[in-house]
């Protein structure tokens, strides 16, 4: 006779009950930027409507930026760091293959055994880690998780490449998840189109200083050979993420059974100013929805973006616990991933 597996029992719903954000001390303006490059501070702010991002010192790692994020969003979920039960960090920037700071992060905060992973998911990370908080929630694994995106991009960037030299900033954010009676995160739109994992990527792979040969390296003016860096072809991720990423975004309102008239708060992934307003103009958001704008402040942090600008708006007053928010994340790979969630 085959064994009756006992089914999970966990809660029928899940959603977000806290949220924590952690930006590096330092700030640096364009006109920093404009030391590298041949532009200006007007075509920087028309291209991107970035005026300033934050650059992580030694001491301001991808573990020590989780660390500060976590605690506030555990202090603000009400709950104690041993009941979280899973950690889930998204980074491209922790730079230690193995093992998973994530691991680091659940023995550091006291999360006791908790079962600790890393992802790599790009721009789309938080939702990643997001719908896989949610899963294992409803499944039962854990009661509480901590999601994490947590980003050194500073530490990716090429400051010679006019097209992303004034792109990227640090910092981490993250949330805990937990139980709910009713919903507080709705269905995943989640996917990649992988024949375009091209446009954005890296310069080269970490092997090539291993078995590479030297001379085909790229080098800097002072013949030192470059760190690799993040390029991207920004035309077509424009085209891509302004015409395909509304489409998932409509998707994700559809699938929470929502329109864009119950939302309260839009908060993409801050890649671009213009992207942010073409996608507001495309999805015909109404005047009463708060729009996270964070990128102007704190650039592209990656996966850090969304519940950075989410901290934001939050403690700024321009959205509050219970709004109605649409978040939605996109990059290299080319991923995706969106849905609709009730604010902490």
């Amino acid at each position: 006779m085959t064994a009756k597996i006992k089914p999970a029992q966990g809660s029928p719903y899940a959603r977000i009950l806290g949220v924590g954000g952690y930006r590096p001390t330092r700030v640096v303006p364009n006109e920093e930027i404009l030391k590298h490059i041949d532009s200006s501070d007007e075509w920087i702010r028309s291209r991107s409507g970035i005026a300033t991002r934050h650059w992580a010192n030694e001491e301001e790692t991808v573990a020590e930026m989780t660390l500060e994020a976590a605690g506030k969003a555990v202090a603000g979920a009400g709950i104690t760091p041993d009941q979280v039960g899973a950690v889930i960090i998204s980074t491209v920037s922790h730079f230690k293959q193995t093992p998973a700071v994530a691991t680091e992060i659940a023995d550091r905060m006291g999360a006791g055994k908790a079962a600790a992973f890393d992802i790599n998911a790009g721009c789309a990370g938080f939702g990643y880690g997001l719908t896989l908080a949610k899963g294992l929630i409803v499944e039962g694994s854990a009661e509480y998780v901590l999601v994490v995106g947590a980003e050194r991009l500073s530490d990716l960037t090429d400051l010679t490449d006019r097209s992303t030299a004034f792109l990227f900033g640090d910092g981490a954010g993250a949330v805990i998840v937990g139980p709910s009676d009713e919903p507080g995160i709705g269905p995943s739109i989640w996917g990649s189109e992988g024949d375009k994992r091209d446009v954005i990527s890296q310069t080269i792979p970490w092997n090539d200083f291993r078995v590479g040969d030297v001379a085909q390296l790229p080098v800097a003016e002072d013949g030192a050979v470059k760190f690799p860096a993040l390029r991207q072809e920004g035309q077509t991720v424009f085209r891509w993420a302004v015409f395909e990423m509304a489409k998932v975004a409509q998707q994700a309102l559809d699938a929470a059974g929502i329109t864009a008239e119950d939302l309260d708060v839009f908060i993409p992934h801050q890649a671009n100013m213009r992207i942010i307003d073409s996608m507001v103009k495309t999805l015909k958001l109404p005047e009463h929805v708060t729009v996270a704008r964070d990128v102007e402040t704190t650039g592209n942090t990656s996966a850090a973006s969304i519940p950075l600008a989410m901290e934001r708006l939050l403690a700024t007053g321009k959205a509050k616990s219970g709004d109605t928010a649409l978040v939605i994340g996109f990059g290299a790979g080319l991923v995706y991933a969106a849905t609709v969630v009730t604010l902490p």
